[in-house]
């Protein structure tokens, strides 16, 4: 993914809401399905990462980003925000 996508793809989601909080109890199997079907149903999504989580961030939006096959888009402060492409037809995908 080239800056300038990244950038596209940044300011989308500056209007988007958290989805899901990561706390203490880390990424679950419940967890990762959950976000996999918000991705698939919005392509672009941001999460909020808790204080009291084991890990920072930065290491838990790219441990996501692989879990999900999904690319993390950015991390800034506590949230992160990844992109995977939709799989469904007649779908009006993110153009960027």
């Amino acid at each position: 993914m080239t800056s300038k996508q990244r950038s596209n793809l940044k300011s989308i989601a500056a209007n988007l809401s958290p989805i899901a909080q990561l706390g203490k109890g880390g990424i679950g199997e419940n967890m990762l399905r959950s976000l996999s079907d918000a991705l698939e149903a919005h392509e672009l999504i941001k999460i909020n990462v808790l204080t009291n989580a084991e890990e920072d961030a930065k290491a838990l939006g790219a441990e996501l980003a692989a879990s999900l096959k999904a690319e993390c888009v950015a991390v800034i402060g506590r949230k992160v925000i990844l992109y995977r492409r939709s799989s469904r037809k007649n779908f009006e995908h993110i153009v960027f």
